[in-house]
């Protein structure tokens, strides 16, 4: 049994919503990632952040092999990742 940090279990989670790709300064989020607004405050809405991994967490899900390159071709710094059968099998396991 592999033992992650709350971070990898973050991002894990956070690839199963949809594909990794590359920001700006070492981080990485949904293709698409904008700042989105809570519509349930009943005040006025409040900007929710963008949720985002580092390269580090993106590295160490991807050793055991809980994340995966889409296109293998392509430079690895701009590459997509996905999440692998392996990590949707993890979170099932350990929610």
């Amino acid at each position: 049994m592999i033992e992650l940090t709350p971070s990898q279990i973050a991002g894990l989670k956070l690839a199963q919503l949809g594909d990794l790709y590359p920001q700006s300064a070492k981080k990485w989020t949904h293709q698409n990632a904008t700042v989105t607004y809570a519509k349930t405050d009943r005040w006025k809405e409040r900007p929710q952040k963008i949720k985002f991994i580092s390269d580090k967490t993106l590295e160490e899900l991807r050793e055991p092999g809980f994340l995966e390159r889409l296109h293998v071709d392509d430079d690895a710094g701009k590459d997509a990742y996905a999440i692998t059968m392996a990590g949707k099998i993890w979170l099932l396991k350990n929610k």
